[in-house]
């Protein structure tokens, strides 16, 4: 066996379409691999004795360069290489995610009577993630909320935002975004999902200002990643012009919402069966 290397994000995950690049002391090219699906590079070939340095490219990574020395064996173990994303951004690896209700919260705050807030929260909603492999600013994601299941705790608060003066649930039932873009943001791990809200018969452009927490295993066999997403929204975008105005002239409901989203992605196109 010549060379072999294991090719890793930050936390772990393969890189599947890595490429391992050799070069001998005079910055000659003696060997050019591609790694497996499981982020691992195997080539039979030995290699002369002596220095060499190994180079790994991947798209959206990157690059990273090490060191290795052949020996009379002919063989060059290079290890584990860890690529790090493009610009210091980070998300989970690609592939199909599901978002897990059970395990998530979308909830909006607004203003009340200029003093305090309200936060409410819906509890009906499902959607989906998909992390595209080679370009991740390609990645997608949707999702369907039920209007009617917006809960704040007070039943009668809750009948209002049902009716025609806010959410219109009888004739808008769901609220609907799908993304558009993905950029990468300021610091590490941020990112700007772009996509189109629809709300009330109404789509808007909507940008959610994006965290990815990372990735881990859970207890039924699964991998989950977690996000946080805000965002702000004014209900006059959406025809939602409804307003008591009490003393002093202050509206008992403020215009603007801020959205707060805290998200666990199942890995797969479907959420594991209790």
């Amino acid at each position: 066996m010549g060379l072999t290397a294991r090719i890793r994000t930050r936390d772990g995950w393969a890189v599947s379409h890595a490429v391992v690049t050799v070069t001998d002391m005079t910055g000659t090219q003696v060997l050019r691999v591609e790694a497996d699906a499981e982020g691992t590079v195997r080539d039979a070939n030995p290699l002369p004795p002596g220095a060499y340095t190994v180079i790994v490219t991947a798209v959206g990574y990157a690059p990273a360069a090490a060191s290795a020395i052949v020996t009379a064996s002919g063989r060059a173990e290079v290890g584990t290489v860890t690529l790090a994303r493009q610009g210091g951004t980070e998300l989970p690896p690609p592939g199909p995610w599901t978002i897990d209700p059970a395990h998530s919260t979308v909830a909006a705050v607004a203003q009340h009577l200029g003093i305090s807030s309200v936060r409410g929260r819906f509890t009906q909603f499902s959607g989906a993630i998909e992390i595209a492999p080679d370009d991740v600013t390609k990645s997608r994601v949707e999702a369907v909320i039920r209007a009617a299941s917006i809960d704040t705790g007070n039943g009668m608060r809750d009948g209002h935002l049902r009716s025609a003066d806010f959410l219109d649930v009888e004739r808008y039932p769901e609220i609907t975004y799908r993304s558009t873009g993905v950029t990468a943001a300021t610091g590490t791990d941020r990112w700007t999902v772009h996509g189109e809200l629809g709300m009330h018969g109404v789509v808007r452009p909507v940008d959610l200002d994006l965290a990815y927490l990372g990735t881990g295993p859970d207890p039924w066999g699964g991998t989950r990643a977690a996000f946080r997403a805000t965002t702000e929204l004014h209900r006059d975008d959406f025809a939602m012009n409804y307003n008591q105005v009490v003393q002093a002239g202050i509206a008992a409901i403020g215009t603007t919402l801020r959205v707060e989203l805290d998200i666990q992605a199942v890995q797969g196109e479907s959420l594991p069966v209790a």
